[in-house]
């Protein structure tokens, strides 16, 4: 069974008490009820993350976000990097994970729409803040459905993320990365990681990437609160 299918089946196999109200239903309305500090936060895990990745400066929450170049070495400060197992992942994180492959098992990118809703602060596109993502993704889909970007995703997802201590909240401050191996150099890749950079994107953008130092596909960050912060890919110069 797939993973899309698999988590599918989770979520929608579950019993619920009548008049209960589901899990991600109360996670919502919650979110709802702290809208400035959740806005602030937000903004806070989305500037680390950028910092963190090397990406320049952190992008513009009203404006087109500034994505530099990815070049930028890690520092002797960085947080120290672990792989988190699928199994191990926080609730609200799985719960995330298994909203966004529903819509990647459903085959229609509209469907996004609903875990893009759970955030209070939209996640990070790499497009304009005005800009709606489900038009861009339909237009930049060689397919031009956006069928391509739930490819992108589901195979992002069907792998184990990083887990790095850099979100503000001190005792809960992990956010997961997808995929792992986007923060490892390409080129130091061990044989098993080489494979599944090849699964994970176009045969030709792996080849050319694992000459390099730097990640140049998607990446997707998830914090330990459930919230979705990151679906993008650096801008890396020539």
């Amino acid at each position: 069974m797939s993973a899309s299918l698999r988590f599918k089946t989770k979520l929608s196999d579950t019993p619920s008490p009548k008049g209960a109200v589901p899990p991600f239903r109360t996670a919502i309305a919650f979110i709802r009820l702290a809208k400035p500090l959740a806005s602030i936060i937000g903004a806070l895990v989305v500037t680390l993350i950028w910092l963190v990745h090397g990406l320049g400066e952190p992008p513009s929450l009203a404006a087109e976000p500034n994505l530099a170049d990815s070049k930028t070495a890690r520092t002797s400060t960085a947080p120290a990097l672990k792989r988190s197992p699928i199994a191990d992942l926080p609730i609200p994180v799985q719960e995330m994970r298994d909203a966004i492959l529903i819509a990647v098992a459903s085959g229609d990118i509209e469907e996004l729409r609903t875990p893009i809703e759970w955030n209070e602060l939209r996640p990070e596109f790499g497009i304009p803040r005005d800009k709606d993502p489900i038009a861009h993704w339909r237009n930049t889909s060689k397919d031009g459905a956006g069928r391509e970007i739930l490819a992108i995703l589901g195979n992002l997802l069907a792998s184990d993320p990083a887990r790095l201590p850099i979100g503000p909240d001190l005792e809960n401050n992990d956010v997961f990365v997808w995929p792992y191996i986007s923060e490892l150099p390409p080129n130091k890749l061990t044989p098993s990681q080489e494979v599944e950079l090849f699964r994970i994107m176009p045969s030709e953008v792996a080849a050319k990437m694992r000459k390099g130092e730097q990640w140049t596909w998607y990446r997707l960050a998830i914090a330990a609160d459930g919230t979705w912060h990151i679906f993008s890919k650096p801008s890396v110069k020539p």
